[in-house]
């Protein structure tokens, strides 16, 4: 079943209208007609607005709302993983995964060995289409909310921005012992907030992980072998997502 979606204020007790570029998607590559079913949720309460399409105009698709459905898709914590920028186009696959995996949100961070230099008008457009991948995803994966790729921070400011959350996660090259690592992931409980921090291909300098511990974030081993940037984000989002998801009998 296909699934769009609207803004809140596009849901009108039993009428759903859908407007923007999902109108000729539904119109001329899907090419559905009035009766058939579609799946549509808000991005925010997480829940599946499952309505029957009643007319398809010029700029609207107006539907009428069915039934609604909470059963829970979402994952029971909210994960936020700080992405260090990489090079080329790697953050375009690093949002699209870790949407699927169940990422509450994706903060791109450039921390000082980041050979990406993002300046404001390339940071515009560049936020505008990791939103867009994002929300492709989420539709893709079924995903009752679009995670949001916030605004490009400096480490102090991821570090400030995370400095409250339950978990605190720090995936470091010279950390020791996956024992350690075992424990945290298994001490991971619904409705904590966790944080994932991953570095740049350079690597952290010696103050941004003393930084980093100074706000509470424990440096972890992913195992023997270095791990790509692009790789150690999803390999953390699968554990957690295994963990939480085991927890609740998935």
């Amino acid at each position: 079943m296909y699934q769009f979606f609207v803004e809140p204020g596009q849901i009108q007790g039993k009428t759903v209208t859908i407007t923007g570029s999902d109108v000729n998607h539904i119109k001329n590559v899907l090419r559905m007609r009035p009766g058939e079913e579609i799946a549509v949720s808000n991005g925010v309460d997480g829940r599946e607005y499952r309505c029957g399409i009643e007319e398809i105009r010029e700029d609207e698709v107006v539907c009428t709302l069915r039934f609604i459905k909470e059963d829970g898709l979402e994952l029971p914590s909210r994960i936020y993983l700080f992405q260090c920028l990489p090079k080329a186009d790697k953050m375009e696959l690093v949002i699209q995964k870790a949407v699927e995996l169940g990422a509450f949100a994706v903060v791109p961070v450039a921390a000082k060995r980041c050979v990406v230099k993002l300046d404001a008008k390339k940071v515009k457009s560049k936020l505008a289409r990791w939103q867009g991948i994002a929300e492709s995803a989420a539709k893709q994966s079924k995903r009752r909310i679009v995670p949001e790729v916030m605004p490009v921070m400096s480490m102090q400011e991821a570090l400030h921005f995370a400095k409250d959350m339950d978990v605190k996660l720090f995936p470091y090259e010279l950390a020791e012992g996956m024992g350690k690592t075992k424990e945290l992931i298994a001490g991971i409980r619904p409705g904590q907030s966790i944080a994932v921090f991953i570095g740049p291909e350079g690597g952290f300098e010696d103050g941004e992980v003393e930084a980093a511990s100074e706000c509470g974030f424990v440096p972890v081993t992913l195992g023997r072998r270095i791990l790509r940037t692009e790789t150690a984000g999803f390999t953390v989002l699968a554990w957690i997502m295994y963990q939480l998801e085991a927890d609740q009998g998935v």
